[in-house]
């Protein structure tokens, strides 16, 4: 499970670069223009959401690659997809149409100010999803057995029945 953990590494490597040249395109040797574009904003975006697949990918598979997400896991990697959605939307605003600063013949499109800050902080609301699910879970080294799941084979040659045990074993009371 370490090579999937670097993986997520990787991505999230992938996802910081993207993001820089999103942001400041003159890195890459292209002569900068007033404004910021459409397809800047797309780089900038699909920077932030390879950088939080990393982060997710590098928490699930180095703390928790064997046991399955519990539930304040499950709504951490929910609140990170809320807020990359939230940062998308905010962000091409104008571009989708339904900002307040529209393109016309004579105008272009604006990147303002409550677009910036919607970008911002649906990032940090997707980062904080990260954070709570790296902390959120039980890790292998805490002592904690976590459930796993009983696999029963059936009377014929199909594939196996899994199903969960409703109490670990360690909670069942002696008969």
């Amino acid at each position: 499970m370490v090579r999937i953990g670097q993986i997520g590494i990787a991505l999230g490597v992938l996802g910081a670069v993207l993001a820089v040249m999103g942001l400041f395109p003159g890195v890459t040797g292209l002569p900068p223009t007033p404004g910021i574009g459409t397809i800047q904003l797309l780089i900038l975006l699909t920077g932030f959401t390879l950088l939080i697949a990393g982060a997710f990918i590098y928490a699930k598979y180095t703390f928790y690659s064997y046991q399955t997400a519990n539930l304040a896991q499950q709504i951490a990697l929910r609140l990170s997809m809320t807020g990359l959605l939230f940062s998308g939307m905010s962000a091409m605003a104008d571009i989708l149409g339904f900002g307040s600063n529209l393109r016309t013949e004579t105008s272009d499109i604006f990147f303002g100010a409550w677009q910036a800050a919607g970008l911002i902080g649906g990032f940090l609301v997707a980062s904080l999803g990260v954070l709570v699910y790296a902390v959120a879970g039980i890790s292998s080294d805490s002592g904690v057995e976590p459930r796993r799941p009983i696999v029963t084979a059936p009377d014929d040659d199909t594939l196996p029945i899994i199903r969960r045990d409703p109490k670990p074993e360690q909670d069942k009371e002696p008969l």
